[in-house]
Order: C-alpha cells, then sequence, then structure tokens
C-alpha cells in the first residue's frame, strides 16, 4: 500500500508539473520556435541531471545489451513525443493542448497489455472511462476551434509516443537509477536535435529571451518540467504498473485548464469541475486496483 501511495504522488506530481507546462509553452514560444525551445530546454535539463548525479553519485554504467531500449527511450519520448507536443501546443492553446495528451493514458493500457501482457482489469477499465468522459466535459462545446486541427494532430502523435515511452520505461531494469536513466534519454535528444540548431540559434531574438517570463519559462522547462518531472515520472512507474500509472496523466488537464484560466484567461465553466471530480474518481479506482 506504502508504494502504492508513493507512486501515486510521483506520478500526480509529474502530471501537475506538466500541467503547468502548457501555460509556459505557450508563452515562451512566441519568442523561441519549438525546436529551439526543445534543444534549450534538453540543455538546461542536461545540466541539471548531471549535477544531481555528480552530487548523489550516481553510477553512470550501462550493459551494451540496454543501450537499444534507452536509446528508444530517447527517440521515441524525449524527441518525438516533445517536439510534436509543443509545435501542437503553439498551433492550439494550453486548454487544448493538456486535453488531447490527456489520451496518453488509454494507448498506455493499450501498450501495456500489448508489450508487458498486463492484464486490463474491469476496475481499471472503469477508471479510463471516467477520466475520459471528465476529459471530454472539460472540452465541452467548441473545446476544439477547427483551426487548430494541425495542432491537435500533433499532440496526439505527442500522446500516442509518450504513452509508448512510458510502457518502455518500465522494460528498463531495475538496478539502473532513474537519474542515470533520464540523463541518457535527455542527451539522447540533445544529440540528435544539435545539427539542427547550427542555423537555427543565430535567428533566436537574444533581447527577448532576456525577459523574465522568457528564461524564467525556460528554467521552468528544463530544470522543474524537464529534469523533476522525468524523474518524478519515471519513478512512479517503478511503483505501479503501466496501465494503471498511465491514469495519472489525466491531472495533467485539470492544473493545464486551471492555470490557463487563471494566467491566459481562457474560459472555463461548471463542466471543468465536473469533468475534474470524475477524472480524480479514475484515479482514485486505480490506487485501490494495485
Amino acid at each position: 500500500m506504502r508504494s502504492r501511495l508513493l507512486g501515486s504522488l510521483y506520478l500526480s506530481l509529474a502530471a501537475a508539473i506538466w500541467g503547468g507546462m502548457f501555460v509556459v509553452v505557450k508563452v515562451v514560444v512566441g519568442v523561441v520556435p519549438p525546436l529551439e525551445l526543445v534543444w534549450l530546454r534538453y540543455l538546461i535539463a542536461l545540466a541539471a541531471l548531471l549535477t544531481v548525479g555528480v552530487v548523489t553519485k550516481q553510477s553512470w554504467r550501462v550493459a551494451r545489451e540496454d543501450w537499444p531500449l534507452i536509446l528508444l527511450i530517447g527517440l521515441i519520448g524525449n524527441t518525438v513525443s516533445i517536439i510534436t507536443q509543443e509545435v501542437g501546443t503553439m498551433l492550439s492553446n494550453a486548454q487544448t493542448g493538456a486535453i488531447i495528451t490527456a489520451t496518453t493514458p488509454a494507448f498506455m493500457v493499450v501498450f501495456a497489455r500489448l508489450i508487458l501482457k498486463e492484464r486490463i482489469t474491469l476496475r481499471k477499465a472503469l477508471s479510463i472511462i471516467l477520466a475520459t468522459a471528465g476529459v471530454l466535459l472539460i472540452v465541452g462545446k467548441g473545446g476544439f476551434d477547427t483551426s487548430y486541427r494541425l495542432g491537435g494532430l500533433s499532440l496526439l502523435a505527442a500522446a500516442l509516443t509518450w504513452a509508448l515511452m512510458s510502457v518502455l520505461v518500465k522494460k528498463v531494469p531495475a538496478r539502473y537509477s532513474q537519474v542515470t536513466v533520464t540523463t541518457y534519454a535527455v542527451l539522447v535528444a540533445l544529440v540528435l536535435l544539435t545539427p539542427l540548431m547550427f542555423s537555427r540559434l543565430p535567428e533566436l531574438d537574444l533581447t527577448a529571451m532576456t525577459r523574465p517570463s522568457i528564461w524564467g519559462g525556460l528554467l521552468y522547462l528544463g530544470v522543474i518540467s524537464t529534469a523533476c518531472g522525468f524523474l518524478l515520472w519515471n519513478r512512479g512507474l517503478r511503483l505501479l504498473n503501466a496501465g494503471s500509472g498511465g491514469l495519472f496523466f489525466f491531472v495533467q488537464p485539470v492544473v493545464g485548464a486551471l492555470l490557463g484560466w487563471l494566467l491566459l484567461g481562457e474560459a472555463i465553466g461548471l463542466a471543468f469541475w465536473a469533468g475534474t471530480v470524475l477524472i480524480f474518481s479514475g484515479v482514485l479506482l486505480v490506487i485501490r486496483d494495485n
């Protein structure tokens, strides 16, 4: 029970952090384009993770047979998923970004069944139904503008690839720490993106980037959202099965929509609160099911 509650706490914190990320991305992406933004947040995250690793004296050794899995996690989750997520957020809005990527848990249940052979219990299925209904309520009428179609497709790709990455994390041997795995996955993404940056970085508006809202947003995305968020998520998945752990992703749209309302003036109504109740009802079922 203790590991269940602790895993639930880690996953909820990670999802809440990423809910706030949509608002931050919406502000920062007006100055720093999506690709450059991903590269900068990973550069900052790598520095933070290496610092944590050195201070805590982590072992950086990985067996040769485990490298393909870690490289795949870095490619699918830290590169493709994050780029499509930030492109999608730029083309839509903070609430839409949080809502569409909240389809991740359903994909995680499917991948967990196919890859890890996890059983889909009645309680788990009911949890997904309740939480999905909550998301649909939060979206409400007109929740998706037709002009956001391309952004929506990009966000859907982000949800699919993140779900696959989250299930693959479960296959990483337990002898490796979350700091080690996360650091290498971030490094993979950084290496893949760096060749694209040589011609793009000189075009950044360095004057605009000195604004507190921009550099503060970059620090949030790099240190809090990427380094801390990934560590919490990977740690939580170690304590719960992948299918159930994915349900905590539904905390993200609640936080994203709420902060979009508070900070960006995006409208929410009674449906938001009703949806929130359904989402957390689904999450509570998952906690009891593990």
